[in-house]
Parts: C-alpha cells; sequence; structure tokens
C-alpha cells in the first residue's frame, strides 16, 4: 500500500515537473518564435542562397546549429521590415548555443556547412525552424527519461527509506 501511495506521489511530483517550463524549454521557445518572426522580415527575393542542414540526426545536432548560426549572419532583411527589429532577432538567434556529446555521428552525418545544398532564406528559416522543434524534443525526453530513473531508484529503496523520501516529498509539496 505504502508503495502505491509512494508511486502515485512521484508520478504526480514527475508530471508537475513536466508541465512547468525549464528555463531552457522556454529560451528555445523564445529563438523558434524568433525564427517565425525573421521569416516575414527576410528578403527572399534577389537574396544570397545559404547552405541548409536538413535530415538532422539526433545526437548530431550541434553541427547543423553552428551552420545555422553562421548562415543567420548572412541573412538581409526586406526593405520595407523595421531594421531595429529584424536586427534584434538575428541577435537573439545568433545566441543560442546547443551541445550534445556528437557520440551517435557517424563520419558521412558530420558535414561542415558548405557541403549541405543553398536553399533561399525563407527555405533556410524553416529548416532552422525543424531543427529547434528537433532540440526542444530531444530536450523534453532527457528530462523525462531522468524522471522515470529516479522513479525506477527510489521504488527499488526499503521500506523504511522509501517512508524517508516520502516525507521530504510531503514537505516539499
Amino acid at each position: 500500500m505504502k508503495r502505491m501511495i509512494i508511486f502515485c506521489m512521484l508520478f504526480f511530483c514527475s508530471t508537475m515537473m513536466l508541465t512547468a517550463a525549464s528555463p531552457r524549454t522556454l529560451k528555445y521557445k523564445q529563438i523558434k518564435k524568433k525564427i517565425e518572426d525573421l521569416q516575414t522580415m527576410v528578403k527572399d527575393k534577389d537574396a544570397e542562397l545559404l547552405h541548409t542542414p536538413e535530415n538532422f540526426v539526433e545526437g548530431c545536432l550541434s553541427t547543423a546549429v553552428t551552420c545555422f548560426k553562421k548562415g543567420v549572419q548572412k541573412l538581409q532583411p526586406a526593405s520595407s521590415q523595421d531594421k531595429g527589429a529584424f536586427h534584434k532577432a538575428i541577435r537573439i538567434v545568433s545566441r543560442f548555443t546547443y551541445r550534445d556529446s556528437g557520440e551517435h555521428c557517424e563520419s558521412n552525418e558530420t558535414k561542415t556547412c558548405e557541403s549541405y545544398e543553398k536553399k533561399s532564406p525563407k527555405e533556410f528559416l524553416k529548416s532552422f525552424e525543424n531543427l529547434m522543434q528537433m532540440v526542444s524534443k530531444v530536450h523534453s525526453s532527457w528530462m523525462l527519461s531522468d524522471i522515470l530513473q529516479i522513479i525506477t531508484d527510489i521504488l527499488s529503496l526499503q521500506p523504511y527509506q522509501q517512508c524517508l523520501v516520502f516525507t521530504a516529498l510531503q514537505e516539499l509539496i
């Protein structure tokens, strides 16, 4: 019975943790929003074509992020756009950093930026937006696996240890 109560408490706590947005998740959403904004502000006709990473591989995303950060610097505002807002969006997107281990990268998956096909600025930004969705998804799955590991660890404890954890959880809530 106590195990069931502890499990329910842990499930409740983990659900609360998943619904509360982490600072990193909020940053990813802000950057994704700025990328969407840039799609409406960017000069697309007679603009320089940009090397556009596609077909992202989880665990191998940092190379693509680097290429996008380089490409964003080459974007130009459409003549009708507020240049201040455009440059602010570029600045926010350029600050984005992402590191992965790279251990899942095959030698053919780690490309140089110049090896990617060149595309229009709007296609470039759409691909960048897709990368941000994948980065957010990867970050969320890491959080979930951490929570599930904690639950598994607690359930493997002796009953008196579970009571200590349960008491500590009650004090937190």
